[in-house]
């Protein structure tokens, strides 16, 4: 291990690529917006005077706008605009789409209702006759379709891997859905609703429902005409590991996408890019390796199980980069690292970019796979202390006879012995991994004093 540092002066990230600026919106100004175009139906309904309709009706209505704003707003959030949301995270915009999903879906559900509630008392009959007449009412048809297809998709959209269709039938489905959600809400509020006469309120939706038809023809139509026009060319797949492999594209024609280290792309290989036959993947690789973008891949499913037999040569194309488990614009006087399995993936590259940067603070790697087989890149791994100031800890959870690393998992304990129970404040901690072995890691480390801020992690299921 290389130990010429001073030990007295805490050393910096440098270099050109972790300063690099990330795109995208703070977010507090993304929170912010969200909220004030949420609740810009209600100002302007209380700007323009209108009279109070009674506290159900006013509520009803209240919330069904305020819900539909939110839900034109999904658009612009699922729609992979980097300008954006690049600076919040694809984990974090993800759990904050799902999560405004089911609070969309409580507003719309309680909107009819509510307008029920005046004719419980004294006669409950009265609010059934008048739920009836709603849901029978040919003016309000376009209405009573988007509610039953929003009751539909949500659901779908959460619970998506228990359902016996392919991830891009089920994507192809739910934008589908969106949009006939949005535009026949549109024309229930333009022409049935309780403010549809406000020329400024119907200005409004038309503006955001166009912003969110926008959004779909971006994601649909441009994005797959701009990846036709850059194509790549699979140039490498090797088996790495036990059932994984490293996959290695090559831009065809012009330069390839720049990227920071530790980000992931959305890959398609040997399908045409309107068919939306793309899975996420974060690259292994750094900027230094650019025209090859590589990343790797473990046999997991419909796609990954077929992956090593994609022959040299298959035509591919990518979109991104996106995430933000990078080193960007971070400063850090010693990084520890912890992976799980395939999440080494990004956590690779980023040990790559130290190598390439020749980074001189103390660095750990702790790295946990069920058996032998399944370490990634070990070679690679145990070189690195010719460069960097390393500490590679291997750990199998079923170690052969004669192992001589640590055995079981990522726990406090072993966390503890590999680091020698010191968490300093002023590094950096990224984790990479299954989703229970990074909540365990993350709950050691906040219990060991790092602050939140110091923990980098990207966790999320896309696909």
């Amino acid at each position: 291990m290389r130990n010429d540092r001073q030990p007295d002066r805490p050393p910096l990230t440098t270099g050109a690529g972790w300063h690099r600026r990330r795109r995208g919106l703070a977010p507090w100004l993304l929170i912010g917006l969200y909220v004030v175009i949420g609740l810009a139906p209600l100002a302007i309904t209380w700007l323009r005077g209108h009279p109070r309709q009674g506290l159900a009706h006013d509520l009803s209505s209240g919330l069904v706008m305020v819900g539909f704003a939110m839900m034109l707003m999904q658009f612009l959030l699922s729609g992979r605009f980097r300008d954006i949301t690049g600076r919040v995270g694809a984990d974090i915009t993800i759990l904050f789409h799902q999560l405004i999903a089911w609070t969309i879906l409580a507003f719309v559900l309680l909107h009819p209702f509510l307008y029920a509630v005046p004719g419980l008392w004294p006669d409950p009959a009265q609010a059934v006759a008048t739920l009836r007449g709603m849901f029978g009412s040919d003016a309000l048809r376009s209405g009573g379709i988007a509610w039953w297809l929003l009751i539909l998709l949500v659901p779908m959209a959460m619970w998506r891997d228990r359902l016996p269709i392919r991830y891009e039938i089920w994507r192809l489905s739910h934008g589908l859905g969106a949009a006939v959600i949005a535009l026949a809400g549109l024309h229930h509020t333009l022409t049935v609703g309780t403010y549809s006469a406000d020329p400024w309120l119907a200005g409004f939706w038309v503006v955001l429902a166009g912003l969110a038809v926008a959004s779909l023809v971006h994601v649909y139509v441009l994005k797959p005409l701009r990846q036709f026009r850059h194509p790549y060319r699979l140039v490498s797949n090797r088996e790495v590991a036990d059932r994984i492999w490293e996959i290695q594209v090559e831009a065809e024609r012009r330069p390839a996408i720049n990227f920071a280290a530790g980000q992931f792309i959305w890959l398609n290989l040997g399908h045409s890019p309107f068919r939306l036959v793309e899975h996420p993947f974060s690259l292994s690789s750094t900027p230094a390796d650019r025209p090859r973008l590589a990343v790797t891949v473990r046999e997991s499913g419909d796609f990954t199980n077929r992956i090593g037999e994609i022959p040299v040569g298959t035509r591919a194309y990518v979109d991104g980069p996106y995430g933000t488990f990078t080193l960007a614009r971070r400063r850090a006087s010693g990084l520890a690292f912890f992976a799980g399995g395939v999440g080494l993936g990004p956590i690779i590259g980023l040990l790559r970019e130290l190598v390439q940067e020749q980074y001189r603070g103390p660095v750990h790697l702790l790295y946990g796979n069920r058996v032998e087989t399944q370490i990634l890149y070990r070679d690679e791994l145990e070189a690195m202390g010719k460069t960097l100031d390393f500490r590679l800890q291997l750990i199998l959870s079923e170690p052969p006879e004669g192992w001589r690393g640590p055995a079981g998992e990522l726990t406090p304990e072993v966390i503890d012995a590999c680091l020698d129970g010191r968490f300093p404040k002023d590094w950096l901690y990224f984790v990479c991994g299954p989703v229970p072995m990074m909540e365990s890691v993350e709950a050691t480390l906040l219990a060991r004093g790092v602050p939140a801020r110091r923990i980098v992690s990207e966790r999320f299921k896309y696909s």
